[in-house]
């Protein structure tokens, strides 16, 4: 139990836990699917709707959902950020209600990723006529293929954010002493009022 003024609070709710742990899910096996095989990519697609639909209910969930799902709440200016790296270095706990400056900053770049990849895969066409994404033949070729290359991009970006937020979670867990894994599965979180 903290000491410095930390008190035990419900933060993430069951909506926004389930989506975290079925969007990791998604995403790490759409990744592999995507890297690794097969070379009919049918289960990619099908998966790939499920990221869109997940993507959908957090957009819709950061205006309508609980206090700490809400972009509003989260997002913070440079100021807010700047002070929160300064403190970030010094190995105590942070208890930050919710996502934290630089946390929001991490939301938002890994849903504007999965967002540009989700929609260049729609776009896509590889030129294998099997692994065409159903909106290819709505574009001209070239965009068709530009979509292609972006989508192996966000592969390698989606790959560093996600390598990036494991690294912090181990960063909380052996420098600050702060666990953030558990708060995504039960809901709680040591949250010290600002």
């Amino acid at each position: 139990m903290p000491g410095d003024g930390a008190r035990r609070e419900r933060v993430w709710d069951p909506a926004l836990r389930a989506f975290h742990w079925a969007l990791a899910v998604l995403v790490i096996v759409n990744w592999l699917l995507g890297k690794i095989g097969p070379s009919d990519m049918t289960l990619h697609f099908w998966l790939g709707y499920g990221v869109i639909a997940l993507l959908a209910f957090r957009l819709i969930w950061g205006f309508v959902g609980p206090p700490p799902a809400r972009f509003t709440r989260f997002i913070r200016g440079p100021r807010a950020v700047l002070a929160y790296v300064r403190d970030m270095v010094r190995p105590r706990p942070s208890h930050w209600p919710g996502h934290s400056p630089v946390g929001a900053l991490a939301v938002v770049a890994m849903l504007a990723v999965l967002i540009m990849q989700v929609t260049t895969g729609l776009f896509a066409d590889p030129d294998d006529y099997i692994n065409v994404g159903p909106l290819a033949s709505q574009v001209s070729s070239a965009t068709s293929r530009a979509a292609l290359r972006w989508h192996h991009r966000g592969a390698d970006l989606i790959l560093i954010l996600v390598l990036l937020h494991w690294a912090v979670i181990v960063f909380y867990r052996l420098w600050k002493r702060e666990d953030l894994v558990r708060p995504m599965i039960d809901g709680w979180k040591w949250v010290r009022r600002r």
